[in-house]
């Protein structure tokens, strides 16, 4: 039922925009001025904030986001909700962090999928959906299997093509994609099969620059969900040329499930520039149909760069601007990401950011950009900032992660308040829940090397106090020490 009503919503909404199109032509630019833009958000997977050129990166290409960040703007300071996949996804799609959010690590469904959304939850999906936004979610999922609770057909989104699974997604030549619940088998994929083998960032990147073609008149509303450079390292001849001769190598022998790659540092750069081309060739895509000037880009990624596995040599490439730890971590490192806001007319170009934000935001956001009616949510809405460069209030931003150990993180203003390994420290009777608490200026050490707890005991006290009250407690996921 759901379904069919987010269909005759859509088709509602193209036989107004043509009615718009076939009136003269003083009503028609009328009709323009007053519809909402169409949104493009890009969410990378495992890109860390130091691998992109306008972010600092030096070694790998990416002109099409350095472009979109010179001709827009440029957060310094964003986060993800999550220093992991699922939980990161969850967070943006309902604009709940994860003291408040369903999903808040990522949980294993065989033989294909992740525990799902329930049924009660709503998403940035549903909110431009029943603005009148056709919708689409084209590349790697992980939020519900296929008929589940979960599954983006059930949470606004008409069209899902891609992974839905994020295990399947680890191989960039899968058997099968999904398109909705109809499961697409890859012939050339398979292993009995003597058909050329197909890269599925290719098919992924069709059906995105398809469904902006075919949505021409009407608003639309695309998640594309990229599975770079996410390993494992497969980039095409094609991409991997780029790099020919680029690097000194040390060829990687593979093992412990990742594998071997003659050229590993070439191979992980050719990743995130193949990342870059897509978003130039939606980016394109954009241009030919003559929708530029009402059409917000966004690109962020769902966390920071993975650890120095399966070939990956992020010390090599500062993949974290030299910020504190990596993937599965509340350290900046782990959850301080890219991300560039393109919107041509409307947003000033080379803006630079400052002020903190996090992808908890993008919910509130992208309703005020479209028009609809806002969900409550944890994060605030964006676009004043963006648009009018109207300045943001002081807030708290808040991690429980219970993940890698079991983790909480909270940042307000330029205070980073970190308690790490909650499982070991909750076996130890004697330990109180304050303890362990490590505080960081970010202003004056970004890299959190020094504990400056002992000296404001008035500041940990408040900020592991927000922590307390922004916490519900969860059965499926607890935290140590704290549930």
């Amino acid at each position: 039922m759901r379904c069919l009503t987010r269909l005759l919503t859509a088709m509602s909404a193209l036989v107004t925009l043509a009615a718009c199109s076939s009136t003269p032509q003083p009503t028609e630019v009328a009709c323009h001025a007053q519809r909402a833009p169409n949104i493009i958000l890009v969410v990378a997977d495992d890109l860390g904030y130091g691998e992109l050129g306008c972010y600092g990166q030096t070694k790998i290409r990416t002109p099409n986001i350095d472009r979109l960040a010179a001709e827009g703007a440029r957060f310094t300071q964003f986060y993800s909700a999550a220093p992991v996949c699922a939980p990161s996804r969850a967070a943006l799609m309902t604009g709940l962090h994860l003291g408040h959010s369903p999903i808040r690590d990522n949980s294993e469904v065989e033989p294909e999928g992740q525990g799902p959304l329930p049924q009660s939850a709503t998403t940035l999906a549903d909110d431009l959906h029943a603005a009148g936004f056709v919708t689409a979610c084209i590349g790697k999922w992980g939020l519900g299997f296929v008929g589940s609770t979960g599954d983006p057909n059930a949470n606004g989104f008409d069209l899902f093509y891609g992974f839905n699974c994020q295990r399947q997604a680890h191989n960039y030549y899968p058997t099968h994609l999904w398109r909705n619940g109809e499961k697409i088998v890859l012939e050339g994929n398979t292993p009995k099969t003597r058909v050329e083998a197909v890269f599925a960032p290719d098919l992924m990147l069709e059906a995105a620059t398809s469904f902006i073609d075919d949505a021409k008149g009407a608003p639309f509303f695309l998640a594309f969900m990229s599975t770079m450079p996410h390993m494992a390292m497969q980039p095409t001849a094609f991409d991997l040329h780029r790099y020919e001769g680029a690097f000194e190598e040390t060829p990687y022998i593979g093992g412990k499930g990742y594998l071997s790659h003659p050229t590993p540092r070439a191979g992980y750069a050719a990743m995130i520039t193949r990342l870059d081309a897509d978003v130039g060739a939606l980016r394109a895509a954009i241009e030919r149909n003559g929708l530029s000037d009402n059409t917000i880009i966004i690109v962020t990624s769902d966390n920071g760069p993975t650890h120095d596995v399966g070939g990956v040599d992020t010390t090599f490439f500062d993949s974290t601007a030299g910020l504190r730890g990596r993937k599965g971590s509340v350290w900046e490192g782990g959850i301080r990401v890219p991300c560039v806001v393109w919107w041509p007319s409307h947003i000033d170009a080379a803006r630079v950011i400052n002020t903190p934000a996090w992808s908890v935001d993008l919910r509130a956001s992208l309703a005020s950009f479209a028009r609809a009616t806002a969900a409550t949510t944890d994060g605030v809405d964006l676009s004043a900032l963006l648009v009018e460069n109207s300045p943001l209030a002081t807030r708290t931003l808040y991690w429980p992660f219970p993940g890698y150990g079991g983790q909480q993180a909270v940042r307000e203003g330029d205070w980073k308040l970190v308690r790490r390994d909650l499982a070991a420290h909750a076996k130890k009777a004697t330990v109180q829940a304050t303890d362990h608490w490590q505080l960081y200026n970010l202003a004056a050490d970004p890299n959190e090397t020094t504990d400056v707890a002992a000296q404001h005991p008035d500041v940990v006290a408040r900020l592991a106090l927000y922590a307390s009250e922004q916490y519900e407690v969860s059965a499926e996921f607890p935290l140590p020490g704290v549930d």
